[in-house]
């Protein structure tokens, strides 16, 4: 969270420049965090930008990853990621829902 409150997308958290405009969106293309809109607004996120962990394609540590099942180990030791869930507290959604979700939303 920023000073001003602002809860952060994982874009921002990270600086991955990966976000439309952003400097390594051309190079590396934009992140589906940042332009997958199927979960918008969850944990107060723009896109997928709160809950990178589910959506495939996302960056960690400079490779680009791939579907849940293969990251989430990752995902569950990330920086980012514990701190969405501690802004969250109760209201923090399973990744289990969220996939349902995805899936609701794909139909």
């Amino acid at each position: 969270m920023t000073k001003e409150g602002k809860k952060l997308n994982c874009w921002e958290f990270k600086g991955c420049e990966r976000q439309p405009g952003g400097k390594k969106a051309k190079e590396l293309g934009v992140c589906p965090a940042a332009k997958d809109g199927r979960l918008h607004g969850v944990h107060s996120g723009k896109n997928g930008g709160r809950v990178c962990w589910v959506l495939a394609g996302t960056m960690c540590e400079g490779k680009i990853q791939g579907t849940f099942a293969h990251k989430y180990g990752n995902c569950e030791a990330c920086d980012f990621f514990k701190t969405v869930k501690e802004e969250e507290g109760r209201a923090f959604e399973l990744s289990k829902i969220l996939l349902k979700k995805i899936r609701t939303v794909e139909k």
